[in-house]
């Protein structure tokens, strides 16, 4: 693997302006967001800019994407909270260490993959698992905000805990705080609807209500007076933290989650990047981008602890800003550097309510209903492990949510692979195409059952094959060929090979020969060398017309017969 990119070797200085550009404008419009984020994940509001600088760049050096953006994400943030708020007090110096390794250990497992060119592995969750979890997050995302709204002390992995501990706490509701919270709220949701004509306008109105925010809170002294919760003083030292290897039982509860927020921010940066790369007729190395990826956590383990991983509202905004290049990504990792030397005082009196307003206002954005409605349209199958992993994650937490959905999508797929579609062929009058008799108008051939098989057999759909054949024979008791059109097989295990075997035996014992069609080149080759082969008491055709032919000869031969007796 090519560890020097070829942007980097070949750049096009026609688009160094773009470039510049895009890198500046993403820096200025995702200050908010990069807070927002760090406050979800349970860590200082500051972590969320420094891990836009170093995991910035990394990406940008080491991944295949040309647009997307890497940085702190919702999804990331939220299953951060979950697995380290169990173990340690969010904000804590222990909270921060186990946050530091768990980004550690999160970039060297994705960075290990994509060395290993296992990029593959971000297709092990389908998309209605994916599109699911992402919507349970969104709701527990949002419930994990309502603290910062109301000014409540809520504690929680799942909904319902969310809902009792806000219930117990409910009348300790700060005022001052609602209002800033709802009202911020409204605005930014109206400002999604309302503005959609001018995205630059949308993207920068968050940036507008924080600085309104911190103006009411600054001119009435809510902070003080009210109890408004600010983000208070930010240290440029606080990146700096110290590694202390946790004990051997924290370590042991940390593999889990990371493995988890490993496989999930594959399969967000992989979807990502692709979705970017087919709209600018680009390609991409999912191997490339892992490596990218877990640099970029890597780096962020020594820059602020927070995991990162690829963003759709920052790679939208990088996009819409010009970026041609990663070379956008460097400069916006560099001006966040620029901005933080230049002082963030003004930052400290930000009010932790605006910011959980556009975390929620974000959030709502994520839930994907469309996926829903088009999966239960489609196939109720991925409906239901949509609708089992969203609500795994908002009941049960985002680990058991996740491995719900893992789960119905296992479970349907050895559904769908134990019963295989089998069809009954015949051929379209005047051609040599065969097709399904119960869909179409065919001709077959009398004491002629010609069956394909749409499935790779394999232990687990032999009963089901053997049951169809048993019901057609019932049907046709005169039969005396039976053809096995294997177009659509492409393996044939051990299990499956012996129960042909035996079936070529129970044909012959019943005087009906067996043949197959269409076998393909893999496939034989491994038959060739069993009992199956050597003992198959009909023929093996290259096609299924080749059988047709041969078999109508045959049939045509014997009724020629016994018409001369």
């Amino acid at each position: 693997m090519d560890l020097i990119p070829d942007w980097i070797r070949n750049y096009p200085r026609h688009h160094l302006r773009d470039d510049l550009l895009a890198g500046v404008v993403v820096t200025i419009m995702v200050i908010p967001q990069s807070l927002a984020y760090a406050l979800l994940a349970g860590l200082p509001p500051q972590a969320g800019l420094f891990v836009s600088i170093l995991p910035a760049i990394a990406y940008a050096l080491l991944g295949s994407s040309m647009v997307q953006a890497v940085g702190p994400v919702a999804i990331t943030a939220i299953m951060t909270f979950s697995v380290l708020s169990p173990l340690a007090a969010p904000g804590s110096a222990l909270y921060l260490q186990l946050a530091m390794w768990l980004s550690l250990g999160s970039g060297l497992l994705i960075a290990a993959c994509g060395l290993a060119r296992l990029g593959f592995l971000s297709q092990l969750l389908s998309r209605p698992v994916v599109s699911g979890f992402v919507s349970g997050s969104a709701v527990l995302i949002m419930l994990s905000q309502l603290r910062f709204v109301t000014g409540l002390e809520t504690q929680g992995r799942s909904s319902w805990q969310f809902f009792e501990s806000l219930w117990t706490n409910g009348s300790s509701i700060n005022g001052a705080t609602l209002a800033l919270g709802l009202s911020s709220v409204l605005a930014l949701a109206l400002a999604r609807t309302s503005l959609q004509r001018w995205p630059v306008w949308q993207r920068l109105f968050p940036l507008l209500v924080l600085m309104l925010g911190t103006l009411a809170v600054t001119g009435l002294a809510l902070d003080t007076r009210n109890g408004v919760a600010v983000v208070g003083a930010i240290p440029l030292d606080a990146a700096l933290q110290s590694f202390a290897l946790p004990d051997t039982a924290t370590l042991q509860a940390l593999a889990g989650p990371t493995l988890l927020i490993s496989l999930i921010g594959m399969v967000q940066c992989i979807t990502m990047a692709q979705a970017l790369a087919v709209k600018r007729r680009e390609h991409i190395d999912p191997n490339r981008e892992l490596l990218g990826l877990g640099a970029a956590n890597v780096a962020a383990a020594f820059s602020g602890g927070m995991p990162v991983g690829g963003g759709l509202s920052r790679s939208a905004i990088n996009v819409s800003a010009g970026a041609q290049t990663p070379l956008a990504g460097v400069v916006s990792g560099l001006s966040m550097v620029l901005v933080l030397l230049a002082g963030t005082q003004w930052l400290s009196r930000l009010p932790l309510a605006v910011l959980a307003a556009s975390i929620m206002v974000a959030a709502w954005g994520m839930m994907d209903f469309k996926a829903l409605r088009q999966a239960w349209t489609y196939d109720r199958a991925d409906a239901v492990a949509w609708l089992g992993t969203a609500l795994g994650v908002l009941v049960l937490g985002l680990e058991v949510g996740i491995a719900v959905g893992i789960g119905l999508s296992l479970v349907t797929l050895l559904w769908r692979t134990t019963k295989p579609h089998i069809a009954v062929v015949g051929r379209l009058p005047g051609s040599q195409s065969f097709r399904n008799v119960e869909r179409y108008t065919t001709e077959t051939l009398p004491h002629v059952l010609m069956l394909r098989i749409d499935e790779s057999l394999f232990f687990g759909n032999l009963q089901a094959i053997e049951t169809r054949l048993s019901l057609e024979l019932s049907r046709a008791p005169d039969t005396r060929d039976v053809v096995w059109i294997m177009t659509a097989v492409n393996r044939v295990d051990t299990s499956a090979m012996e129960v042909l075997t035996a079936t070529n035996r129970d044909l012959q014992d019943r005087g009906i020969r067996m043949h197959f069609a269409e076998i393909k080149g893999p496939v034989q080759d491994r038959l060739i060398h069993t009992p199956l082969w050597t003992q198959l008491t009909g023929q093996v055709f290259l096609s299924v017309p080749e059988a047709y032919r041969a078999l109508q000869s045959e049939t045509q031969g014997s009724t020629d017969a016994a018409l001369s007796i």
